[in-house]
């Protein structure tokens, strides 16, 4: 495909999307709802074609040497496939979001102001080797009433192709635009600068994936981006921290997802904690399968349990079931340490001491801040009205869990009295 054709290709998807965009504006929430239903359906009924697309990326993957962990986020399984249509099942039945009217911060004389949550417009996301997050984006734009267009990088061509094409019959039982929903697959546009800097047609880009890469498409984006970050995650364990509370923050933080969003990899160590607790846990995630490393201080004095750790390890995610400690002469310096070198999306403290995690949660400079709990990342957490895409540790755009907001911007409406 010349890059004339792949231009007109782009130029072609982005003006479907937004006519489908603008044609969901005349569809109620109820339809939108029963949309995003009908695509769960439709996927509960697709299992073995997408697992057999999915067969098809994981042998290509394997012939290009493709790294562990992007085969261990690409591999769909049944399990994987049905906490989606879950998601997407929980998305329908919550209210219509823009519905929601707010009041506004600041008032007119004469006039009464208030906002009302509207939809951004055609969202783009880009995203490495999780093809479930094709579906799960389609279900967060439909219910705020956006279109999404999909571009999958590295080896998830063949599962995204299966999954859009699925999410398509479901729009089309629905009797919704069918253009909602649509996928790039890379061999149709090699170049991805050319997708995300569409600044005309585009109104958000989402880069999901490793940091290297979400920092990649950021810097080539033109359009307003959201960066969903994973991994290099900090826990400062208090002198005054428990044992057990420290092995399950470390433990749960690294079970029940494919993608570490919010993996506790690195551990400072205060200067007054004692050796013993810290052997046991070492002994302890020694026999569940991590690899530890730690700073030269802590590898001599637990050369059995841990190998040296490169300097430059302390800024970069894992993102395998890795922890690194490292010694801290303090509270103040932990913080110190934490803001220059971790992702910024969520980090957390073990202590009994209030001024201590008041200390910690005012001084550190992340999205999230966990006191005395795991910083385990649910997309479906089954409280409230809350599902979630990722976590952005970015500031400005959207800081924090993912959820339907990021999805939605607000309109001020400013109403005066009629004078007739």
């Amino acid at each position: 495909m010349t890059s004339d054709d792949a231009a007109a290709g782009l130029v072609k998807v982005l003006d479907s999307a937004q006519g489908a965009f603008l044609a969901l504006d005349s569809y109620g929430g109820n339809d939108r709802s029963r949309a995003v239903l009908a695509m769960a359906e439709a996927l509960e009924r697709s299992f073995a074609q997408i697992l057999e697309a999915n067969t098809l990326d994981l042998v290509v993957s394997r012939e290009m040497s493709v790294a562990d962990c992007l085969c261990e986020w690409l591999k769909l399984t049944p399990e994987r496939l049905q906490n989606t249509v879950a998601i997407l099942k929980r998305l329908a039945s919550l209210p219509d979001p823009l519905q929601r009217v707010m009041a506004s911060p600041y008032q007119f004389n004469l006039a009464q102001t208030y906002c009302q949550l509207m939809p951004l417009g055609v969202v783009a996301l880009v995203y490495e080797a999780f093809p479930e997050l094709a579906a799960i984006a389609a279900g967060f734009c439909l219910k705020t009433g956006n279109s999404l267009v999909l571009r999958s990088c590295g080896a998830s061509s063949h599962s995204t192709a299966a999954i859009c094409e699925i999410l398509r019959e479901g729009l089309l039982d629905a009797d919704l635009p069918v253009d909602s929903v649509n996928h790039i697959p890379s061999e149709t546009l090699p170049n991805v600068q050319d997708l995300v800097g569409s600044a005309s047609q585009l109104n958000l880009v989402i880069p999901y994936g490793r940091p290297s890469f979400v920092e990649q498409i950021s810097q080539q984006c033109t359009p307003p981006v959201l960066r969903a970050a994973m991994g290099n995650c900090y826990l400062y364990w208090s002198s005054k921290g428990d044992l057990e509370m420290v092995r399950q923050m470390i433990i749960d933080s690294h079970v029940g997802h494919p993608d570490p969003v919010n993996a506790i990899e690195k551990v400072l160590v205060s200067p007054g904690q004692n050796p013993a607790p810290l052997v046991r846990l070492l002994n302890n995630l020694q026999g569940k399968g991590f690899k530890l490393r730690g700073d030269s201080e802590l590898c001599e004095q637990f050369p059995d349990h841990l190998t040296l750790a490169k300097e430059n390890e302390w800024g970069k995610a894992y993102l395998d079931r890795t922890v690194a400690f490292r010694t801290t002469q303090n509270l103040k310096t932990a913080i110190a340490w934490i803001n220059s070198h971790s992702s910024g999306h969520g980090d957390c403290i073990a202590t009994d001491s209030y001024q201590e995690s008041r200390q910690f949660s005012m001084g550190v400079d992340s999205a999230l801040v966990y006191v005395n709990i795991p910083p385990s990342f649910c997309r479906n957490p089954h409280q409230g009205e809350s599902l979630f895409l990722g976590v952005s540790s970015q500031k400005g755009q959207r800081r924090g869990l993912i959820g339907l907001e990021a999805f939605m911007t607000p309109k001020q409406i400013v109403q005066g009295e009629s004078r007739s």
